[in-house]
């Protein structure tokens, strides 16, 4: 066997031929040599560390001095209690934040990305910053670590609410169709951040691109400074492109962890249907850690599912069993996730409540919590987590094929620093053509549709005003003229639509009488919303699910905040609605109708210049029929069920229309966790966890 000192021989060898990844590959397999025999770092290692850039690996008490100095001079400030080491890769960063450049990076997973905006807020001391990313899931992340670190110095807007109240300092963390509602609200902006810009590029996310290049151009107009980060992929493409104009490009290669890949399905036959069966539960049996199952589409996760409820015993862990005992109350007998929780499995997808999937993954964190998480994409698109194992069940995203691009930030999610220095990746299909990845920002139809060309003229091609102008004058023949151009100028879309809100527009000239009864959406009696509904979800597409269906799911979840969820699905069993599906479909409520809504709403005004306002039903269904307050502090991680037990105890009202989040927040600090938890009436054992679990997310480290 292969001694310590040969392999770092071996190191120093490709250092000095000035292959630094495969040196840091083979180091970083090393210290988990060393790790897993508790065998302690010599100077020598120490020092390899340091040539690689590894910093925060370095262990000064074993140390030479000049170690000890790198390990000092490289440690920032980012709002914790103590200063962290930052490894060469981030601190390179950091160097060019601090000097003002704007910079699009692309850097591996495991990069560690976080700790250089939050030591540049520490450092730096912005007075606006604004972060926008993908998901809710995300801005609850990022607003978690944030709120720890600042929250005594910023206020911290994650809310679409632009009525709230500005501090002299802010840090707003949210998705872009949040971000576009405080265009025109921010005067200036010391730095804008977009985590994981690639969304912006119509490849990755045709649907939500526009949103996303629509806030970098508003936005980043009024920004001082930008910082774009995305992992695996080429810049080249972004040369001179408006979106990213001033901007200096970065691609990184500096990995922390190392991926070790097992390519499974090469031990495959056609004929072999058991085989991914057979190789999952050997894997799992092999070795009890935390390993991420990519299960690839829904249909994959209900296989993968049943495989594990079938083959895996109970597990004697109280606090699981207690998640089991409250999944059944809350979200009745018949849903898998309340049998898989006690064998150690959970379910992470984009669908579930966002309280319920926040705690998931709380477990999944827990050393003695969640041992498997099975996934589709979201995974790498709504939460930062990573395990020891990741395996691969299917090279698929939904429908299409799993691209290179994905396929990578899946693996990277094997490994994380000073928890596993390996990651072992398992794919029991065969991964997709390795290529790079380029990405490009363009200006799609519904971008061009919503811009003051004014505003932009030096962005825009003479083609593209031809464009617009069309757009503007066809809209001038319904609307009147200048009313469109007025409120692109004024950012007051209803929504980011334009295609939509014309063809609505259309279909209102054209049919009055059809369109005349919306008055009856303001009715108490969801009997009135029928007809209506049905119009409205021409206009929303596919939903999944026939429009007669959707209609009962709508009428049945007026009462969310009256009845149990097991009892509302009792009502829609006739119309074939499962707990899964009852997820899905509350997720278009809350999003894709009310966008459509919002358009209806102000074209209704324009053009029957009438005195009917839908504002209170779109405010209803936007927050699933539940207080506007109890659906945003499910972003905080608090189940609704236990909302409706606080709000009961009478210590907060959580009722109140006009209180805002941040009030709210403010008053749960007051009144603390022991007399919340203790003032709170049949408090089932896991609400005790999961409000512990919300209070650390609302919770200074300076307070504590």
């Amino acid at each position: 066997m292969e001694s310590i000192f040969e392999k770092c021989q071996n190191i120093n060898d490709l250092i000095l031929l000035g292959q630094e990844k495969n040196a840091r590959d083979e180091l970083i397999r090393l210290l988990n040599h060393l790790e897993e025999n508790k065998i302690e770092y010599t100077p020598l290692i120490n020092y390899l560390i340091r040539e690689t850039g590894l910093y925060p690996y370095l262990q000064p008490q074993t140390a030479s001095w000049q170690e000890r100095f790198i390990y000092e001079a490289f440690k920032a400030d980012i709002g914790d209690l103590k200063p962290i080491t930052l490894h060469r890769g981030q601190s390179s960063l950091l160097k060019k934040l601090l000097e003002g450049k704007s910079i699009a990076v692309t850097a591996p997973t495991s990069f560690g990305k976080s700790f250089i905006i939050d030591a540049f807020i520490s450092i730096k001391k912005p007075k606006n910053v604004v972060i926008i990313v993908p998901t809710i899931a995300l801005t609850d992340e990022a607003r978690r670590r944030i709120y720890k670190r600042f929250s005594n110095e910023y206020r911290i807007i994650t809310t679409p609410d632009v009525g709230i109240e500005l501090a002299k300092n802010n840090i707003f963390i949210f998705p872009q169709e949040r971000a576009i509602s405080y265009i025109g609200k921010i005067d200036s902006i010391d730095i804008l951040i977009v985590d994981e810009f690639y969304k912006a590029g119509t490849s990755f996310d045709k649907d939500r691109a526009p949103i996303l290049l629509k806030s970098i151009l508003e936005l980043g107009s009024i920004a001082k400074q930008k910082y774009f980060l995305a992992p695996n992929l080429s810049l080249s493409s972004l040369e001179d492109n408006p979106f990213t104009k001033g901007m200096e490009f970065v691609e990184l290669d500096f990995n922390t962890v190392v991926s070790e890949i097992s390519e499974d399905f090469k031990s495959s036959s056609s004929s072999d249907e058991n085989f991914k069966k057979d190789r999952l539960l050997e894997i799992l049996y092999s070795k009890k850690t935390k390993t991420l199952i990519y299960a690839g589409t829904f249909t994959n996760i209900d296989t993968i599912t049943n495989i594990l409820n079938d083959n895996f015993d109970d597990n004697d862990n109280k606090l699981l069993n207690y998640f089991s005992d409250w999944l059944c109350i809350n979200y009745g007998n018949n849903y898998i996730l309340n049998k898989l929780v006690k064998k150690g499995v959970g379910i992470h997808n984009g669908k579930l409540h966002r309280s319920l999937s926040q705690i998931q993954v709380k477990l999944f964190e827990e050393k003695k919590g969640l041992d498997n998480l099975i996934s589709t994409s979201s995974i790498i698109e709504g939460v930062n987590t990573s395990a020891e194992n990741v395996i691969i069940w299917a090279s698929k995203n939904g429908r299409p094929k799993l691209n290179d691009f994905t396929y990578k930030n899946i693996i990277g999610r094997g490994g994380r620093m000073f928890r596993h220095f390996i990651g072992k990746i398992y794919l029991l299909e065969a991964p997709p053509e390795e290529k790079a990845t380029e990405l490009k920002l363009e200006f799609t139809e519904d971008l061009l549709n919503s811009l003051d060309t004014e505003k932009f003229d030096q962005e825009l091609t003479r083609d593209q005003i031809i464009k617009i102008v069309a757009f503007n004058d066809e809209m001038d023949s319904i609307l009147g003229k200048g009313v469109y151009r007025n409120l692109i100028k004024e950012n007051s879309l209803p929504s980011f639509s334009p295609n939509t809100l014309r063809d609505i527009a259309r279909d209102m000239t054209s049919r009055p009488r059809v369109w005349s009864g919306m008055k009856y959406l303001n009715s108490n009696n969801p009997n009135d919303w029928k007809s209506n509904l049905f119009l409205v979800l021409n206009y929303v597409g596919n939903v999944g699910i026939s429009y007669t269906n959707m209609v009962a799911y709508i009428k049945a979840i007026s009462q969310n905040w009256h009845l149990s969820i097991p009892k509302i699905l009792s009502f829609l069993h006739k119309n074939e609605i499962t707990i899964d599906k009852y997820f899905e479909l509350e997720r278009i409520s809350t999003f894709k109708i009310p966008s459509v809504l919002q358009d209806i709403n102000f074209l209704q005004k324009k053009i029957f210049n009438n005195n009917v306002d839908i504002s209170p039903f779109i405010a209803k269904i936007s927050h699933a029929f539940l207080p506007r307050l109890v659906y945003e502090l499910e972003e905080y991680g608090l189940p609704r069920m236990l909302s409706k037990k606080i709000q009961t105890s009478g210590l907060i009202d959580l009722e109140n229309e006009e209180t805002q989040i941040h009030h709210i927040i403010n008053e749960f600090n007051r009144i603390g966790f022991p007399k919340m938890v203790n003032s709170i009436k049949n408090i089932h054992p896991f609400e005790e966890f999961s409000l512990r679990y919300f209070y650390d997310g609302i919770t200074s480290i300076h307070k504590i």
